[in-house]
């Protein structure tokens, strides 16, 4: 063969690709990230989303508002969540202020709970578009909740809560003006009202408040545990001291009595029975029963003139 043949056929063998560059795992060592090639389109990684705890609240008012244009139930919900725990500190802090004002039977976790409510409500019905804090908007709607559900506890109507206070407002202005409680005519004048009208006012807005007899007593200066119902003065039970105060009493009125005196005496104050009672049971007439115990009645007047001194009546 000649060599100008040998040349051409060099020239039309086809030329092999090169071969891919093979890699070697060394043993502890850790693979390589795989780079990809110059111009090579890259694929769209999503966007990692901010934790939660990292957002602010601007942030998530954004997405919740976002959320309720696209009207997705699950996002909506989520978010109002995030923004019930974000604003937990100012319910608890206007419950805890409406609480000084109440007795103390009303418990602060009910405040709390009753104030979620009207936070739920304000994050439900708050328009940014009106320019207006979300702070402002929604302590209001804390509050009212709080006491929409103090006064449906109430069993006082409302009416006689505001005719109440209306008596107390112009009785504390009376006293400052005059240095003194004002007289019944001097209320009724300032409030314009008949005598008659502001004693039933007066007499309905008594019976405004009720206790509970299982509260406990605080007025006291050991750790004791001692409910009111325990201390409440039972006025129909017998006080055995003033029954032998009257008892030594009557005794002692009625020593210098004779059997027939002292015994109308105790009958008729003691026991109750009328004057023909203890008529019949002496044998007498009415007429004669008032006569000895008008007798007796002018006899102890003079005895208990003259012992006036001497007696702790």
């Amino acid at each position: 063969m000649s060599p100008k043949k040998s040349s051409a056929a060099k020239k039309s063998a086809p030329v092999p690709p090169p071969a891919e560059p093979r890699l070697r795992l060394v043993e502890g060592a850790k693979p390589s990230r795989v780079q990809p090639l110059a111009g090579a389109p890259r694929r769209a990684q999503p966007a990692a989303e901010t934790p939660p705890a990292e957002q602010t609240t601007e942030e998530i008012w954004a997405r919740y508002h976002k959320a309720r244009k696209a009207k997705k139930p699950e996002d909506i919900e989520r978010l109002r969540n995030l923004l019930m725990e974000r604003h937990q500190p100012l319910v608890r802090y206007i419950a805890e202020r409406q609480l000084q004002t109440l007795p103390k039977s009303i418990d602060i976790d009910d405040l709390i709970s009753w104030g979620n409510f009207g936070l739920m409500d304000a994050i439900r019905g708050f328009e940014p578009e009106r320019n207006i804090k979300f702070k402002t908007y929604c302590t209001m709607r804390i509050r009212g909740s709080i006491l929409d559900h103090l006064r449906s506890q109430d069993w006082v109507p409302r009416l006689v809560r505001l005719k109440a206070s209306r008596i107390e407002r112009a009785y504390q202005k009376l006293t400052g003006e005059y240095g003194r409680e004002p007289t019944h005519a001097e209320l009724a004048a300032e409030l314009q009202m008949e005598h008659d009208e502001l004693a039933t006012e007066i007499s309905s807005a008594n019976a405004k408040a009720m206790f509970s007899l299982s509260e406990k007593w605080e007025d006291r200066e050991d750790d004791s545990s001692v409910e009111k119902v325990d201390v409440l003065e039972d006025r129909r039970a017998t006080d055995p001291i003033g029954e032998l105060n009257k008892r030594d009493m009557m005794h002692f009125l009625t020593r210098s009595l004779t059997h027939k005196e002292r015994f109308i005496i105790e009958q008729y104050y003691q026991v109750g029975h009328t004057m023909r009672e203890i008529g019949e049971m002496l044998a007498l007439t009415e007429s004669r029963v008032c006569q000895i115990h008008s007798n007796v009645m002018l006899r102890l007047k003079d005895l208990l003139g003259q012992k006036s001194g001497t007696l702790l009546l």
